[in-house]
């Protein structure tokens, strides 16, 4: 009898010996940059990944100035029904998460920043860039109070300050984030690998007032990166990619115009435009500033059938403003002066010269050959020689 317990508790100690032990995992992403459609598609994929893949947690790593709320919600929705708890980790120093990105915070399981981070200044702002009447921004902006108070209820945080970052703009270091009664954060950590350290044994509850516990000793972590499809269609989104596309694509056209049959500044100027044309879709534009660069656009043609100055001067101001105003108005989306002034200088300049080109090689009567045009005697002879000779003098008489 005592023969076989030692040969059963062998056997145990085998079994044991060879099953491997489960390993916790993290799966980790990083978004620098603008909340659009395609961020949200990325952050939704993984989390749909972090599911197949049995992860234990995931960690966003977040910078941004700002963005969509459409695509903030379709995001949050992901986190809310998200199998593993959702980390969201402000960072590195110096990072920030604003707007759209504040609302991700208060919406995430775990709420960490790094030292020398900030978040807040949630006010929202025209979807389509334009200026909102007062009536509609405080409909606007009561409704995001309204979401952020209950993410921050169903998390925890605190309610109050939620509310104030949107309505009142305020934005919050690491430090006044974790000191409010109730916090806005859970704590701070230095980088990822602190974070996991913090995290473990942690226990939190969800959206659905379940409760967990994060183990993360001996964790593997798994970063998820952008698919290239992805990184092409964010780096597309871009303001200053998006404007400078746009530019591209105008030049194009206007060398096309210029001078029909070249064939390659039309192509490339149309396959420009098309993809600042997408880009746009993505990102709000102000439409009275996309009218501005139109009227520019109109101006600078009226410039080239009657020089007078003022509209080539005109046009161009017109397209300095209206391309300010196409992409100033949502946080975070927003072409500089630095960008935006060069880019309507040359694109006047260049529109000017070749529409003047054009018009004086029009106006140059027919037929008629200019001194340059010969290249060298030989040829200007030949040309002559082959040229209707004028009749003989038919009234000299014949010898």
């Amino acid at each position: 009898m005592a023969l076989a317990a030692l040969l059963l508790q062998t056997a145990v100690q085998l079994l044991t010996a060879q099953t491997p032990t489960h390993r916790p995992l993290a799966v980790v992403a990083e978004l620098d940059g603008i909340i659009h459609p395609v961020s949200a598609e990325y952050l939704q994929g993984v989390i749909d990944q972090a599911d197949t893949s049995g992860a234990d947690v995931v960690v966003i790593v977040l910078r941004t100035p700002g963005g969509l709320l459409d695509s903030t919600r379709d995001i949050v929705t992901r986190m809310i029904n998200s199998r593993a708890p959702v980390v969201v980790f402000v960072g590195p120093a110096g990072g920030r998460a604003a707007s759209a990105g504040f609302i991700l915070t208060l919406a995430a399981d775990v709420a960490a920043m790094a030292p020398g981070t900030h978040i807040g200044a949630a006010h929202p702002v025209s979807g389509n860039g334009q200026a909102m009447d007062t009536v509609t921004s405080q409909k606007a902006a009561a409704d995001a109070a309204a979401y952020a108070r209950t993410l921050a209820e169903a998390r925890g945080r605190n309610v109050m300050l939620a509310a104030d970052a949107v309505l009142e703009s305020r934005a919050f270091t690491d430090e006044e984030a974790l000191k409010a009664t109730p916090p806005l954060i859970d704590f701070i950590a230095n980088d990822v690998d602190d974070l996991l350290r913090k995290l473990d044994g942690r226990t939190i509850k969800r959206f659905d007032e379940r409760t967990t516990v994060i183990h993360t000793q001996g964790i593997e972590t798994r970063r998820i990166d952008e698919t290239r499809r992805q990184r092409f269609l964010s780096a597309l989104a871009h303001p200053e990619v998006a404007y400078l596309l746009m530019t591209l694509g105008m030049i194009g056209l206007t060398v096309e115009l210029w001078n029909p049959g070249a064939v390659l500044p039309g192509v490339a100027g149309a396959l420009s435009l098309l993809l600042a044309f997408f880009a746009l879709q993505i990102i709000p534009i102000n439409t009275t500033g996309l009218l501005l660069i139109l009227l520019g656009i109109g101006l600078l043609v009226l410039e080239l059938k009657v020089p007078s100055g003022v509209l080539g001067v005109g046009g161009t101001i017109a397209l300095v403003i209206g391309s300010v105003m196409m992409t100033g108005s949502v946080p975070g989306v927003r072409v500089g002066f630095g960008f935006i002034i060069p880019a309507a200088i040359a694109f006047a300049g260049i529109f000017l010269f070749l529409g003047r080109l054009a018009l004086q090689s029009q106006r140059r009567p027919a037929g008629r050959t200019s001194p340059a045009t010969c290249r060298s005697a030989a040829s200007c002879g030949a040309r002559r020689a082959t040229s209707p000779s004028r009749p003989a003098n038919r009234f000299a008489s014949s010898a």
